[in-house]
């Protein structure tokens, strides 16, 4: 029956009209009178005829009916309860725009049949985003989940516009305008619901702070409030670090920090009486801000109130705040419960630390009197608290017991904070997760059992990367492949469906390497098991490389295969992480064999071009890392490294007078046509020689003999937000226990460049310093041109200032400044600390986990090398795949 429009009401209604429900259900019902002829009265009990629904609806009629919980031959009042709360239902599933509802016929005096008309909320076809640069738009379609499919509801539309608005005022855009329209997709099949939406964003002109204004400020001056205001800028035209946007969130965060700097001080009254934005036109502000300091105040007594476990001795010395000190409200907090370090050495810490979970810290200030505050610091200690279970969440690639190994928590063990707080450390330097993304959670504290769950969650990361390069250099093209899988599982290597490429989860890690050109091949293969035997942190590694090099002419650009040089090296280390004096410190022991061969390969290199050289070394290290949380980008914390590598001390019992070869090999010279000559250049006739050069320094060098010791120290300190300084110092020493035998032309230090190591023959060490050529700072006082032999001492220190742009697991991002100095020596007579070569710079670091660190470094150097006057000036260094 066809239903007249001037007798029936829409109900087109949305969850904010609810408290309407009851008022318009008397509107929303209607018969039609001239159809039926029958008068509807309010509130009268009909029984349910028949149900149909109608309507742009994809769901099943019966279903809905079944839904709305009405049947036929119920006995409802219409108007009724029963029919807003079915109103009501309908509604709160957030799937329709508009339900109706209708009395179709009345039969037999009290017989209804109902109709339910309702409309779905459309679905989304196509989205459009004009205003904004395509990157821009992007983003707002991901953030805000507008993908063809989305529900267009009411409640989208306006948290979107808010979204919208929100993001963009935070980035300075204070006039920022989000229109949104939909419109209705008619070229589709019969009941489709289609709508395209339409997001005009006007983001406006960048607001400007044109200036800063204090009122009632006698105790700091303008500049100081302003310097404290760390987000807040006024225009400055030489401060090119930090924009002069207006941020409402950071404004807000800034007067905070203004009342923060007069509680510093003692100005415990301190605060904003009012603040003024005014408008100077479309694109500047100004801000006045009127400020009421108060007096200064000084610290009293501080008692403790509640102390059982320690005494008032242990929490003072814990607090650090006297009688007497000006009264410092932010450090007051700070040492009772330093919300911004978790790991703090405060009061609360110590108490959690110990167990006390559910203790709780509060400092009362119980007198004021002339300039001196009493404080009461009122303890509630509560019951020690115990771990019940602990789990992990979020690992679907690295196996269970490869995590559980690293928590520093066990059930049934007394809650830690500390315990917590390096358990999440040291899951973040696995590599294998999000660093930024860990967390645990507390589950079921209970404060009267003393007990409670604890969970990490963890997001998986790629841990495996390639190295996969070409380039033309050296006389040829060179080739490089690289695997590195640091999440290997070697368990699983005979396991066929556990290769996805390789088996993985075991926390081992598996490294491959080849490079080849016209005149060189080089393998690599290493192996680490960190948790030999699974039971104690004891890590196993193991390396094994080859190498092979043809002797090259360089004005030719042939290689002659005739001529070789092999070196063939393997290494065994051990590595134990300790438990005392704390747990970040640990303890290395290597063992390592090169051989060195020659055949027929006479170079500037060695002075013998047949032979070997044997090299047979034991390395000890130190290691205390306690930085935290990313390996990638460390907030902080700080990581020391000693090591010591030694050879025996053949020449103890060889019996070889290293002295007499000394001689020997001084008087026994070569012309350039292999004529034996002395000093003065004179012919040595064979029956005065006694002996080939060659052969003396084949037995000097068959194995080497040497020690060498290097420290490195980093600290990371956090400057403001996500702003680390970086500060590193290095030194490095090669000696002899043999003056007579000398130092071997082997293991030496070459300074300069971005520190990458250059295919070389001697086992050297490349120490980066920017601004300069690879390998090209010599020690100092060496003649010009004699730089090719290394240096046997080094020292290094640099400076770099860090900001992250991105963090995520699929790249992680950041800028950096730099300055760094550095200088090498032949012996200690010439070290001098003091006399270095200075460089600064700028760059930019891009990790992936598939492809390790790229970067490239802007750097600028200001002394001169290689004998040259003036500056080195600027170099570009490429960073492949180094460390963090």
């Amino acid at each position: 029956m066809e239903k007249p429009v001037s007798n029936s009401v829409s109900a087109f209604m949305t969850k904010k009209v609810f408290t309407l429900l009851a008022v318009a259900c008397s509107l929303i019902f209607s018969i039609s009178s001239q159809a039926q002829g029958l008068p509807l009265a309010d509130g009268k009990k009909y029984i349910i005829g028949d149900i149909k629904v109608t309507g742009n609806v994809s769901f099943n009629e019966q279903t809905v009916i079944a839904y709305t919980g009405l049947k036929k031959g119920e006995e409802i009042f219409i108007p009724g309860d029963k029919i807003s709360a079915v109103i009501n239902k309908l509604w709160d599933i957030d799937q329709f725009s508009d339900i109706n509802f209708y009395i179709t016929n009345v039969s037999d005096g009290n017989v209804a049949d109902l109709e339910i008309e309702i409309q779905e909320v459309p679905k989304l076809n196509k989205i459009q985003v004009t205003g904004l640069k395509k990157a821009e738009k992007e983003e707002v379609i991901e953030e805000n989940k507008l993908r063809a499919g989305a529900k267009v509801s009411e409640n989208l539309i306006t948290t979107t516009k808010n979204y919208i608005e929100s993001k963009y005022r935070k980035e300075g855009y204070l006039n920022a305008q989000t229109k949104i329209s939909t419109s209705e997709v008619t070229d589709t099949t019969a009941n489709a619901n289609l709508v395209n939406m339409l997001v005009d964003i006007d983001k406006g002109e960048r607001v400007k702070i044109e200036d800063i204004n204090f009122i009632g400020n006698d105790k700091f001056s303008d500049a100081k409030l302003r310097r404290a205001m760390k987000n807040t800028k006024q225009k400055n035209i030489i401060r090119f670090w930090k924009r002069s946007k207006f941020v409402r969130d950071d404004y807000q965060t800034d007067k905070e920090s203004l009342i923060d700097k007069y509680k510093e001080s003692g100005y415990r009254d301190a605060r904003i009486v009012s603040d003024s934005l005014i408008e100077i036109d479309e694109e500047t502000i100004a801000l006045d801000l009127k400020v009421e300091e108060g007096d200064q105040y000084y610290i009293g007594d501080i008692d403790f109130i509640g102390n059982t476990v320690y005494s008032d001795a242990q929490l003072a010395r814990v607090l650090g705040i006297d009688k007497g000190d000006v009264y410092n409200g932010v450090l007051l907090d700070k040492r009772i419960a330093d919300e911004t370090k978790p790991d703090g050495e405060d009061l609360s810490n110590l108490y959690k630390n110990n167990g006390y979970l559910f203790s709780n810290i509060n400092l009362v200030e119980t007198n004021v009197y002339n300039d001196t505050i009493d404080f009461e610091v009122r303890i509630i200690e509560g019951k020690e608290a115990y771990f019940n279970n602990i789990t992990v969440t979020g690992n679907d690639k690295t196996k269970d017991h490869v995590i559980y190994r690293e928590l520093r928590t066990k059930p049934g063990q007394k809650y830690s904070q500390e315990d917590v707080v390096n358990t999440v450390r040291e899951l973040g330097q696995l590599g294998f997760f999000d660093a930024e993304q860990l967390e645990p959670k507390f589950i079921n504290p209970d404060p009267q059992t003393g007990t409670l769950d604890l969970e990490y969650s963890v997001v998986e990361a790629g841990a495996s990367q390639i190295e996969l390069q070409g380039g033309y250099g050296g006389g040829g093209f060179i080739g490089t492949l690289g695997l590195s899988f640091n999440n290997f599982s070697l368990s699983g290597i005979f396991d066929k469906e556990a290769y996805k490429p390789v088996p993985m989860g075991d926390g081992q890690t598996l490294s491959l390497r080849a490079q080849a050109s016209t005149f060189y091949q080089t393998y690599s293969l290493s192996f680490v098991e960190p948790w030999l035997g699974g039971k104690k942190p004891v890590s196993l590694q193991t390396s094994f490389s080859y190498t092979r090099q043809f002797l090259f002419d360089y004005i030719n650009r042939e290689a002659d295969r005739t001529r070789s040089f092999d070196i063939l090296g393997v290494n065994v280390g051990l590595a134990k992480r300790l438990t005392v004096p704390d747990p970040y410190i640990t303890v290395s022991h290597s063992v390592g064999f090169q051989r060195y061969d020659l055949n027929n390969y006479n170079t500037g290199l060695f002075t013998f071009g047949d032979g070997y050289s044997n090299n047979f070394t034991y390395t000890l290290g130190l290691t205390r890392d306690n930085t935290y949380v990313n390996p990638i980008f460390p907030m902080g914390g700080s990581k020391f490294k000693i090591t010591a590598k030694f050879t025996p001390p053949y020449s103890l019992w060889n019996g070889v007078d290293y002295a007499n070869l000394a001689e020997q090999r001084e008087y026994q010279l070569e012309d350039e046509n292999g004529n034996l000559i002395n000093q003065q250049g004179d012919r040595v006739t064979p029956e005065n020689a006694v002996g080939d050069p060659r052969k003396i320094d084949q037995k000097k060098f068959n194995w080497l003999e040497f020690y060498k010791v290097k420290f490195s120290g980093e600290w990371y300190t956090q400057i403001y937000d996500k702003l680390v300084l970086k500060t590193n110092a290095e030194y490095g020493f090669l000696g002899a226990y043999n003056s007579e035998r000398g130092i071997p032309p082997f293991e030496r230090f070459f300074l300069g460049g971005d520190g990458l190591g250059a295919f070389s023959l001697d086992g050297r060490e490349t120490i980066a310093l920017r601004g300069y050529p690879n390998q090209s700072v010599v020690p100092i006082d060496r003649p010009a041109g004699v730089n090719d032999d290394g240096a046997t001492i080094y020292n290094k220190y640099s400076l770099e200032l860090r900001y992250p742009i991105t963090l995520k697991p699929s790249a992680s991002i950041y800028a950096l400044t730099f300055l760094e100095a550095g200088a090498s020596y032949d012996n200690f007579r010439d070290f001098n600390p003091f006399q270095l070569n200075r460089s600064a710079g700028a760059g930019l670091r891009i990790f992936m986990p598939a492809f390790g660190l790229l970067g490239i470094d802007f750097g600028y150097g200001f002394d001169s090398i290689g004998g040259e006057q003036g500056a080195n000036g600027w170099e570009t260094h490429f960073i492949i795949g180094q460390q963090f």
